[in-house]
């Protein structure tokens, strides 16, 4: 799980693969805009590096059981490109805490859901909070 982490921080996007199964579902649509679909994790991580540069995810706790294994996290960065939910870079940094849940088969990561101190972010990042359609 480290390795996946440090990937996404390095931005090396080539990496993924090695950790994730190609069909991975991502559970977490709020922040990532990705099309519900199995794979499209991949474009949802692309999404981030392009958006926050630099980003960092600082595993704070690891724990795992079974099939499952939970990250507590400290994520930061800087919106310096554009994101699906907000196109216009703010140029703002931010730091706030998530709980990753990865499901594993065979060694790579078949699911992910994650929570994150979404109404952070959006505060220190000088996002408008997503209206309900």
């Amino acid at each position: 799980m480290l390795g996946f982490f440090e990937a996404v921080g390095d931005r090396r996007l080539e990496d993924l693969p090695r950790f994730m199964a190609r069909d991975v579902v991502d559970h977490n649509k709020i922040i990532h805009g990705e099309a519900d679909e199995p794979g499209a994790a991949f474009e949802g991580l692309r999404q981030q590096v392009v958006a926050f540069d630099p980003l960092t995810v600082r595993v704070d706790e690891l724990i795992g059981e079974g099939d499952r294994v939970v990250a507590r996290v400290t994520q930061h960065g800087a919106h310096v490109g554009t994101h699906p939910r907000m196109p216009e870079p703010t140029g703002r940094s931010f730091a706030n805490e998530a709980i990753w849940i990865f499901t594993l088969a065979e060694g790579k990561i078949t699911e992910i859901r994650a929570v994150s101190d979404r109404l952070g972010l959006f505060l220190q990042l000088g996002w408008p909070w997503p209206q309900s359609e």
